[in-house]
């Protein structure tokens, strides 16, 4: 899955964002997975934007939980 920037999450609706949160958890969990088991991934890099990715999606959900 892509990495999201901001304004295309905040342009989704919420449960095309859950959907997105839930692909990404399941792509981190098999990067992680690889890297515990010894083997290194492709891109080791994209561990870490996997996990911005989550963040920014949980954190603007809780924006708008807090709007309303």
């Amino acid at each position: 899955m892509a990495i999201l920037r901001p304004k295309e999450i905040r342009d989704q609706k919420i449960k095309a964002r859950l959907t997105s949160l839930q692909d990404l958890r399941r792509e981190l969990t098999k990067l992680n997975s690889q890297k515990g088991s010894g083997r290194m991934p492709e891109n080791p890099g994209k561990i870490k934007a996997l996990r911005r990715t989550i963040a920014r999606i949980l954190t603007i959900n809780q924006e708008e939980v807090s709007k309303k």
